[in-house]
């Protein structure tokens, strides 16, 4: 069998440790396990979903997929047959399996071919909710995914029934044309739900000041969900009934958020429900109502059905755009609790109010320079003893191994730009989380309501673990050697990046794990949004105010410029993919591959991780037509992570014209070069003869978000331009741009007298959005004149 050299080292490591979290994953049953065997068939059909016939991916003819169920101590076999036009895969998430049937293509398991069959077996080792879904491309959103019920050797909860109920988001767009949409910086999706916050909204409320912050940040506003879905679903319904549950039963609910990017207020109506499980994993019982449940966790609760009526379970996306109900039962509704929409302006103001800096890099100039800790210096939240004291003497924090305790010989820092005890404050600052380091409490209040005081903290105090404890101790030897990682959640919203430490996947190297060692990672969240992150293959603590009975987990929620410790203990071999569970941040870059560093199974031959990698780094294209009264425009752009191709072309009705191909690379977020051709009449209103200059320059996107370009031609001609588009109404948005050419007669001959020559372009405008591809226009333009017409976004 394949690695039994370092399957047997593994083991011995392991028991020499004096700790392990669980028994390594091994090939093959040889316990000689009980069989269960299923078999999916995945297909490409039209499905209805959200009111519209539209090609997607089934299971076994459904969407969702077939709930598999098994008991604790079979061995499952699972036959997959792919009968769709495209290569696909199934990864069991939150499944601990031999690395090989973790699903993930090109990087642990082969892709399943057109009209081939994979077969994944695995021994079940654990109980609870699970899922599965395809780890291809964008297909998880198309319908490829499932849930997993797995019964215990010996029931510990008592109850009568079982319900799973599967959350997903709906597009009817094919998920490409999402991610496309994404990566053009459209507002379409906020302004079809309704979460914009234009000028006019801003200005009312008295937030104008917020928004002129955030615009310096390079940022329009405090965002929370990205994406337009015309239907949010339960079990594949909008609205779903199970008239079968009787009164008095007691139902164990499997929630699971099987959403490609949304997560979920979750709310019942009736008694408090009893929360008895997290991702899996029992949790000491507590009595709780509203609910948090991000992409990718399950929440399993315990319902007593009324004797007066129905029970609502009620969901409503993160952003407010959207809701799904289950009713449990017969009669009278008992409603859920309706959450109010979030408000973004809100939101902003209490923002701006506080010490943040914003914007990130997504994309850094020097991927390879380790930057993690001046990245978290210079970005994020900063509280000084005027909001939030912190004794920073390690002997008064009393911090234990379960997240706080920091051994000298277990820090792993970087030693080029600072000394031994400025990096050991700076980690003992990453490590600190709300409730679990003994602070000053006149200082930092908590409140599970009101948060901390310090001013704006509330809008994050509901996104918490606390309420999760473990039953039993989750702590670790303290004789371990510990790894500590520093990992920034960085963003770019404006050209849809997303990155780790600045650095996206396709950049990255692998972050090394070692066999015997707990690997403790901090996330630092300096974006606006949400980030689910998932390790696959493993389970970790998430450190919390329970100390050493902090939960055990697969994913982990870090909302907005918070931040999250997790840590779990190495006993694995190969390489495991770990990343946000945003499918479209995913392929966005937001991932990396953490690695054993053991040799890669020779089955994997002809199967290079690189493939995976590549498609977090595909060139995406979009174009814009105007086809206006006095001038008509094409402007193409083809973009990946640091390449761009650009046509811009310009006809007036008067027979002006101009036109320009170019590349540009970007060294980071905001700044790239450029080089190409410019074309332009000679002549106004005259076609006879063209100009053709070379061209060459730099595009920076500004602070309060103005697009300047400088650039030279081979006429030695310097040019400047700054434009900017400003949305003032819902649909309603205004845009400008200035352009400034001087000629010193440094190559071509001026006219007699004249020192230099200059040439000004000055184009203003308004366009109101009538639909995702289509916008009424009206310009001027000192070359062309004014007019209007109809702007079409291909």
């Amino acid at each position: 069998m394949f690695n039994n050299y370092y399957l047997l080292t593994l083991l011995l490591v392991s028991s020499l440790s004096g700790f392990a979290q669980r028994e390594q994953s091994v090939e093959g049953n040889v316990d000689d396990l009980p069989v269960h065997e299923y078999k999916l068939e995945l297909k490409e059909e039209m499905v209805n979903k959200a009111g519209e016939e539209v090609m997607g991916m089934t299971v076994n003819g459904k969407i969702p997929g077939p709930t598999l169920n098994f008991q604790e101590g079979e061995y499952a076999v699972i036959l997959v047959t792919n009968n769709m036009s495209v290569e696909t895969s199934v990864h069991w998430h939150g499944m601990l399996l031999p690395n090989f049937y973790d699903g993930v293509p090109y990087v642990s398991t082969p892709p399943i071919k057109p009209g081939e069959t994979m077969r994944y077996e695995f021994a079940i080792k654990q109980s609870g909710t699970y899922w599965y879904h395809s780890h291809t491309m964008l297909q998880e959103q198309s319908g490829v995914y499932g849930s997993i019920v797995i019964q215990p050797k010996e029931e510990t909860l008592k109850y009568d029934k079982d319900l799973v109920l599967l959350l997903s988001d709906w597009t009817n767009e094919k998920p490409k044309d999402v991610q496309r949409t994404l990566k053009r910086g459209s507002e379409w999706y906020s302004i079809k739900k309704g979460t914009a916050t234009p000028l006019n909204k801003v200005i009312e409320r008295g937030a104008l000041g917020a928004q002129l912050n955030f615009w310096k940040q390079r940022m329009e506003g405090a965002d929370i969900a990205d994406i337009y879905y015309p239907a949010f679903l339960i079990n594949g319904k909008q609205e779903v009934d199970y008239p079968d549950l009787e009164p008095g039963d007691r139902v164990r609910l499997r929630i699971i958020d099987g959403a490609a990017s949304t997560s979920f207020w979750m709310t019942f109506g009736g008694e408090t429900p009893t929360l008895v499980s997290a991702d899996g994993k029992d949790v000491v019982p507590v009595e709780k109502n509203k609910t948090f449940i991000g992409v990718a966790e399950t929440y399993d609760f315990i319902v007593t059905i009324p004797e007066d009526g129905k029970l609502e379970f009620r969901i409503m996306a993160q952003d407010g755009s959207g809701t799904a109900s289950a009713f449990l039962g017969n009669g009278k509704v008992l409603e859920a609790e309706k959450i109010a929409r979030p408000d973004k302006i809100a939101m902003m103001q209490k923002m701006a109010k506080m010490d943040m800096t914003m914007g990130a890099p997504a994309l850094k100039f020097r991927p390879g320079k380790d930057e993690r800790f001046e990245m978290k210096q210079q970005y994020g939240m900063h509280m000084d003893a005027s909001t939030m004291k912190m004794d920073m003497d390690h002997d008064a924090m009393k911090m234990d191994h379960s997240g706080m305790e920091m051994k000298k010989d277990t820090m792993k820092m970087d030693h080029s730009k600072m000394d031994h005890l400025a990096k050991k404050m700076e980690m003992m600052k990453d490590t600190m989380k709300m409730g679990n380091s003994k602070m000053d409490q006149s200082a930092m209040k908590m409140d599970s309501k009101k948060g901390m005081d310090t001013p704006g903290m509330d809008m994050f105090s509901e996104y918490n673990y606390d309420y999760l404890k473990s039953p039993e101790k989750t702590t670790y030897s303290k004789d371990l050697p510990v790894n500590d990682i520093l990992l920034n959640l960085t963003g770019n919203m404006q050209r849809y990046v997303w990155s780790l430490n600045g650095v996206p996947l396709a950049e990255a190297d692998k972050i090394k794990i070692k066999q015997g060692e707990v690997t403790r990672i901090t996330f630092n969240n300096l974006t606006m949004m949400h980030h689910p992150m998932h390790l696959h293959g493993h389970f970790f603590r998430v450190i919390n105010k329970n100390g050493e009975y902090s939960p055990l987990k697969h994913t982990v929620n870090v909302p907005p410029m918070q931040q999250t410790t997790i840590e779990f203990y190495g006993n694995e071999y190969g390489d495991w993919f770990f990343h946000c569970h945003i499918l479209y941040h995913m392929m966005g870059g937001m991932a990396r591959i953490v690695s054993y560093d053991t040799p890669r199974d020779p089955r994997m031959k002809g199967y290079p991780e690189s493939n995976l990698i590549a498609e977090t780094n595909q060139f995406y294209t979009w174009g814009k037509v105007d086809a206006a009264s006095h001038m008509t425009s094409l402007n193409l752009t083809a973009s990946n992570i640091r390449n761009q191709f650009n046509m811009r072309a310009e006809y007036g009705w008067n027979k002006n014209m101009e036109a320009e191909f170019s590349y540009e690379y970007y060294l980071y977020d905001w700044l790239r070069v450029f080089g190409g051709v410019n074309l332009e009449n000679e002549n106004d209103k005259s076609l006879d003869q063209l100009n053709t200059t070379a061209i060459a320059g730099i595009r920076y996107f500004t602070p309060y978000m103005f697009d300047l370009d400088v650039r030279i031609d081979n006429k030695l001609r310097p040019q400047i331009s700054l434009g900017r588009e400003i949305m003032i109404f819902p649909r309603l948005s205004v845009f400008g741009e200035y352009e400034y050419q001087a000629d010193f007669g440094w190559v071509d001959d001026l006219p007699a007298g004249s020192n230099y020559k200059k040439e000004e372009t000055l184009t203003v405008g308004a366009q109101y959005f009538l639909s995702k591809n289509f916008t009424v226009m009206g310009s001027y333009d000192n070359r062309f004149g004014v007019g209007g017409g109809l702007s079409v976004r291909i």
